[in-house]
């Protein structure tokens, strides 16, 4: 049972065992249910004169199932709404697990709305319906299994009238599984659809306005919300009419327990009580059926979030073993990339970076420079050959101590909505308030965080949104700063800083480096004409590598970027 609602559901192992627990006390609680009707029954047999009656007992059991019913409602309640936050609550945790260990391909292949849909969203849709389904529907099912016995030995021919259109009921809702299915699987998709919308809408609601096209979104976006409502309608009729039909069958229990009943009553083949204890039965599985029917709904409903955890489950993970790393040359030997199957966008690329000197990667827009810095941070997983750092390939070096060595400082800088302390801290957690200082310092990000209301504990805005491009790149140096690792990659770190910034950090950087593996990407080509070594790249391939006076005359790639700096820098507008 555990393994099949771990399955059948997307559970974690704690998850499945509180359904198991939460779905004992559903029945049990169904059962109980029915315990008020037998304490009737005796009680009209004394009444009626059919049997022993005594009122004392009768009191003495009412306390009991008073009690008992206390009880069982009480664990019930428990057991299920508690179980399930936890689970909801594991859910998300194992959820962060997996998402800490994918690379950084997953991102790139995955919509981002998508995902935070799935954290948010499809666990608390599960959440929902293992508090207010799941439990019932399995309780119900094993109580009615119960009770047939129960029915079907005390009377054989009243026993049948009741079960067999309780039994017709619970078989048409599981044929037209199918058609809920591809209703409510529908209006997932749309709903998924409507939310990577408006989040577009407001991202680019700068774009929107600047470019007149509030008029054309606003419409595009009422047009989308009346197609979803009546997708929406739509999808509650595909699971409307199988539940109420199904429900319409179940109604027939008590009308054909009433005409076998009473032929059976006159025939003198039971008695009045029988009859009416046949009645009751009848009519509390009816009422069984009517929230069945509405827990299979829901069940059909949760199927594609399920899916969705599930598939995130199946993502390959990075792992590797736990290694102490003492040396930190980088090594890169045949390695090959694609993004998609077709088109590689590192080609047999080999090159060493060694510790205490830097390697500058130069060359045209798009020709891979980013893309192998990522490979080397193992934000990515080549396809082929091997990248060493300390004789080691990285794919098999667990990834926490593989970054824990590397800063990286990429163009596009991503920042937290936080304060601006709380930003350059990310770069080493334990670093004090004077060592954070000290490396924003550094970053020169005294000039600008020493201008804003609360100085350094000024929240920043969403992504650093109250900031300049210039400013936020000089949090994500400092970071670098603070962090202070071994392997030190550059992404075009001074493409949105001033000329004095970008000299006053080049400074400061010329420190951080020493002793330090450093790869860097710039395409101002004044900054890395000193560096130890050049590797010139063109179509995912190194076309070149060496010092500058090698390359202006063996390389026509670099000779060519060479010319186009100068007279870039020589432009006037």
């Amino acid at each position: 049972m555990k393994n099949y609602l771990k399955n059948r559901f997307g559970l974690t192992d704690k998850g499945a065992e509180g359904a198991v627990v939460a779905i004992r006390y559903s029945t049990l609680k169904s059962l109980s249910y029915m315990l008020p009707m037998f304490l009737l029954m005796y009680v009209m047999q004394g009444l009626l004169a059919l049997g022993n009656f005594n009122l004392k007992i009768s009191i003495l059991v009412y306390v009991i199932i008073a009690l008992l019913m206390i009880f069982v409602i009480n664990r019930d309640y428990i057991t299920t709404y508690n179980e399930t936050y936890k689970e909801s609550a594991n859910l998300r945790i194992e959820i962060s697990e997996i998402i800490k260990d994918l690379p950084l391909s997953f991102y790139s292949r995955k919509d981002l709305t998508d995902l935070s849909q799935t954290i948010m969203k499809d666990v608390e849709t599960i959440e929902h319906a293992l508090s207010h389904a799941v439990p019932g529907f399995y309780g119900f099912i094993i109580n009615l299994i119960i009770v047939s016995i129960l029915l079907l030995i005390g009377n054989l021919k009243l026993g049948l009238a009741v079960i067999i259109p309780i039994y017709l009921s619970a078989v048409m809702n599981l044929l037209s599984s199918k058609i809920q299915k591809n209703a409510t699987n529908s209006y997932y998709k749309e709903q998924r659809k409507s939310s990577k919308m408006f989040q577009e809408l407001i991202d680019l609601s700068t774009e929107i306005k600047s470019y007149n096209l509030t008029s054309e979104k606003e419409k595009d976006g009422i047009d989308f919300v009346k197609s979803l409502e009546k997708k929406h309608i739509k999808s509650e009729v595909g699971q409307v009419v199988p539940i109420v039909s199904a429900t319409v069958i179940a109604n027939l229990s008590l009308a054909l327990a009433i005409y076998v009943g009473l032929e059976s009553l006159m025939s003198g083949e039971i008695n009045i009580l029988y009859f009416a204890g046949y009645l009751f039965a009848s009519a509390r599985l009816i009422d069984g059926v009517a929230a069945f029917n509405q827990f299979y709904g829901e069940l059909m409903y949760i199927d594609a979030p399920v899916e969705k955890i599930k598939a995130l489950r199946n993502e390959k993970i990075q792992k590797g073993n736990r290694e102490n790393l003492k040396s930190f040359d980088v090594s890169c030997n045949e390695v090959s990339f694609s993004y998609l199957d077709d088109k590689k966008v590192i080609d047999n690329v080999s090159f060493k970076a060694m510790q205490g000197k830097t390697t500058a990667l130069v060359g045209p827009s798009g020709c891979g420079k980013s893309t192998l810095i990522k490979l080397v941070a193992r934000l990515y997983d080549y396809d082929s050959g091997k990248i060493l750092i300390d004789d080691k390939e990285i794919k098999n070096i667990h990834t926490e101590d593989l970054f824990k060595h590397i800063s990286m400082v990429f163009q596009d800088v991503i920042l937290f909505n936080g304060s601006v302390m709380e930003n350059i801290r990310l770069g080493r957690s334990s670093a004090s308030d004077e060592e954070v200082l000290e490396a924003a310092k550094l970053a020169n990000c005294d000039n600008f965080v020493n201008k804003l209301p609360n100085g350094y504990q000024t929240e920043i805005g969403e992504n650093g949104s109250n900031l300049s491009g210039g400013e936020r790149q000089r949090i994500s140096i400092a970071r670098a700063f603070l962090k202070n690792a071994d392997i030190i990659l550059l992404d075009e770190i001074a493409a949105s800083l001033d000329v004095e910034n970008e000299k006053y950090i080049q400074e400061s950087i010329n420190k951080l480096t020493k002793n330090k593996t450093v790869i860097i990407i710039s395409h101002r080509m004044k900054s890395i004409e000193n560096v130890d070594q050049i590797i010139v790249m063109d179509d995912g391939k190194i076309e070149d590598f060496g010092k500058h006076e090698e390359l202006l005359k063996t390389s026509k790639t670099y000779k060519k970027m060479i010319e186009s700096s100068k007279k870039s820098e020589e432009f006037i507008y």
